[in-house]
């Protein structure tokens, strides 16, 4: 099986997904805090800019992707309980 179909069979499940975009969420915002706190002169405020700008831009993606899962008869209860529920 190659790598692309393997990780297309992992992913299948929106809550997998979901888990990997509240992710990227999580290091934009964390990336945009130590860049806005730590890095003096423009290049700290532009990075911090650009990381809440990419937080923000994934955030409207996970909104509207997870609006096309509530058309399907699949239960997804939010992220919190997909993270209960594998650990």
């Amino acid at each position: 099986m190659s790598v692309g179909s393997r990780l297309s069979v992992r992913f299948a499940d929106f809550g997998s997904r979901s888990l990997v975009t509240h992710a990227l969420m999580a290091v934009g915002f964390a990336g945009a805090v130590v860049f806005g706190l730590f890095v003096e002169g423009q290049l700290g405020t532009i990075s911090m800019v650009a990381f809440i700008n990419f937080t923000a831009g994934v955030w409207i993606a996970q909104a509207i992707h997870s609006l096309g899962n509530a058309a399907t008869d699949k239960e997804y209860n939010g992220v919190l309980f997909e993270v209960l529920d594998r650990v």
